[in-house]
């Protein structure tokens, strides 16, 4: 077929990712990413790139770094990962395997779709994001396991010592840690005093510089060292989090641990302009619709449009709609819940799709909307399903040739807000990624349906998408983000701002962001867009919304194949960080 031509040129989110830098700024730290010759790692939680860094310097590979850093990030940012969540992992090794391991939560075996509603059929809201109620069976550490196992090089309790030592030694609160803790404080305070005690300078937010010292959590990390995944199936540790658990009006029980599992998944696998898209499929919603999104744009010479312009933003902004749209109708677990994959990430739907996208002749259409491109209205089934928020990212590559993304999750800050008493272990409450409730919307705005009902053993459905590009048969970009719906888009955009625009990894990565998922129909642009660009865009149709939170946080690393240079993005947007042994 033919490709397409360009689009003519004539033409409320929680507050948690606060920027602290202007746009000159952000420019300016976008002019400067981090290169090296050994390898290289980053992350939306800058104190876990150090225990990548030093891994790699150790010798270990890819694989052993992301674990170190998984294990540092829920330390550094219990907010928004940690022992008691779960993960995603995508991985291309130099031997050219390539693997998907899922360890998300499930749902504890006395779970039932109709847990949350009240007798007359009413939801309680708060039953499925706080409390024992909240809470799925964690698998993140079963997770870190099996891939060491499988993957890893060095032994697995030099995996752990970094965490331990960033637990004892404490980490310094920054301004983006100390806004999410002012922003969780009101949900902490009256009913958990476990999270209070631990993450709060005697009950009151810290200030900048004081240091988080957990030295509970130190010694469950020394025992996971000691005894791996079995410390979270049986003895004291397990049986603390079931009574914490339970304590709170939970149903988690001992046989839940000690029978969860993670599961060995094939990737989803795409191409955009001849390089090869290795991403997480469900029940991961990220990489399919990723590459449905960039198999939509591809007949479409985005370069020829400048980046950002209103004619850019309309455009990719529709393909947004219309994956959110599929992912309502047609994402879950597919243990449960047979999920096309293959379709939806076929080139021929993406070319049905980027069809769609072009706007029809004016004589075809109103009067009044001859002069402005046609919005798409896409009709579906209820709106896409609830989603996951405290989330952390972190990429990896190694000299050896093998790439790493690991995302891992508690849900919402806090999670279910439980910190399970003398372990320093706080409790997911992944629940609330489950269609609760037919069309009852969750803290995006987003709502479910039956592919994403509650069901025992049955794992909620995730925006989570960690990726790696290949290049001529190699690892290119490893990339991933935290931030619910806002992680698909966002890794969408890193990517074309990199294949399409040429720019280099970390202006790729704080450049400007838009965010659509079909409904609520909103068009949300981060304040750096230009006021004539959002002018034009609300002429052309669109719903516009500013705000003064941030999208997303990726964290990316790229290897150049012509210099053998590997480069490091770590997003400004938080407290992000990339770095090289």
């Amino acid at each position: 077929m033919v490709p397409f031509a360009a689009m003519p040129r004539t033409a409320a989110l929680v507050a948690l990712c606060l920027v602290l830098a202007p746009v000159a700024e952000l420019r300016a730290a976008a002019s400067a990413p981090l290169w090296g010759e050994r390898g290289m790692v980053a992350s939306s939680v800058g104190p876990a790139a150090e225990a990548g860094r030093e891994i790699l310097a150790r010798g270990g590979n890819a694989v052993d770094a992301a674990i170190a850093m998984g294990f540092a990030a829920g330390v550094a940012h219990q907010f928004s990962s940690g022992l008691g969540g779960g993960g995603f992992v995508v991985g291309v090794l130099a031997s050219g395997e390539r693997f998907a391991l899922d360890a998300r939560e499930t749902a504890p075996a006395s779970a039932t779709a109709a847990m949350y509603l009240r007798p007359d059929g009413s939801l309680e809201c708060d039953a499925s994001r706080v409390g024992g109620l909240a809470i799925g069976v964690p698998g993140l550490v079963q997770g870190f396991k099996a891939l060491h196992e499988r993957h890893g090089s060095l032994p697995w309790p030099e995996l752990v010592e970094p965490a331990i030592r960033l637990s004892e030694q404490g980490v310094e609160v920054g301004p983006y840690h100390r806004r999410i803790l002012q922003f969780a404080l009101p949900r902490v305070k009256d009913r958990f005093s476990e999270t209070l005690r631990i993450q709060y300078a005697e009950g009151a937010v810290p200030p900048l510089g004081w240091k988080l010292v957990q030295p509970d959590h130190a010694r469950t990390l020394r025992t996971i060292a000691r005894r791996g995944a079995r410390a979270l199936t049986e003895g004291p540790l397990a049986d603390a989090i079931v009574k914490a658990a339970q304590e709170h009006g939970g149903i988690l029980t001992l046989e839940d641990l000690q029978t969860y599992r993670v599961v060995w998944r094939e990737p989803v696998h795409g191409t955009y302009r001849g390089h090869t898209i290795v991403s997480m499929p469900p029940p991961s919603s990220g990489g399919v619709h990723l590459v449905q999104m960039l198999n939509t744009l591809e007949p479409y010479d985005l370069g020829a449009l400048e980046l950002n312009s209103s004619d850019y933003v309309h455009l990719v902004a529709e393909a947004m709609k219309l994956a959110f749209a599929d992912r309502a109708a047609h994402l879950g677990d597919p243990d449960f819940h047979p999920v096309p994959v293959a379709w939806l990430t076929s080139k021929s739907y993406g070319l049905e799709l980027a069809e769609r996208l072009r706007p029809r002749p004016f004589w075809r259409r109103a009067p009044w909307a001859w002069g402005r491109p046609q919005l798409l209205e896409v009709k579906r089934p209820p709106a896409p399903p609830p989603d996951d928020a405290g989330t952390s990212h972190i990429s990896v590559m190694d000299a050896q040739g093998n790439a790493v993304a690991l995302t891992q999750t508690v849900n919402t800050l806090f999670g279910s807000g439980i910190t399970v008493p003398g372990t320093g272990v706080v409790l997911n409450n992944e629940m609330d990624d489950f269609a609760t409730s037919p069309n009852q919307p969750n803290l995006w705005g987003l709502v479910g349906n039956q592919a994403n009902a509650i069901a025992p053993g049955k794992r909620p459905l995730s925006s989570m998408t960690p990726t790696v590009v290949m290049r001529d048969g190699r690892p290119w970009i490893a990339i991933g983000s935290p931030m619910g719906p806002l992680i698909i888009t966002t890794v969408l955009q890193t990517l074309l701002n990199v294949i399409d625009f040429d720019l280099d990894v970390q202006a790729a990565v704080a450049a400007p962001r838009f965010h659509h998922q079909w409904q609520p129909d909103r068009l949300r642009m981060e304040p750096e867009h230009p006021r004539d660009v959002l002018e034009r865009l609300r002429a052309m149709g669109h719903p516009v919304e500013t705000s003064g939170f941030r999208f997303g946080a990726a964290a990316a690393v790229l290897h150049d194949p012509e210099t053998g240079l590997f480069w490091g993005a770590g997003d400004p947007r938080r407290d992000a960080r990339a770095a090289t042994p």
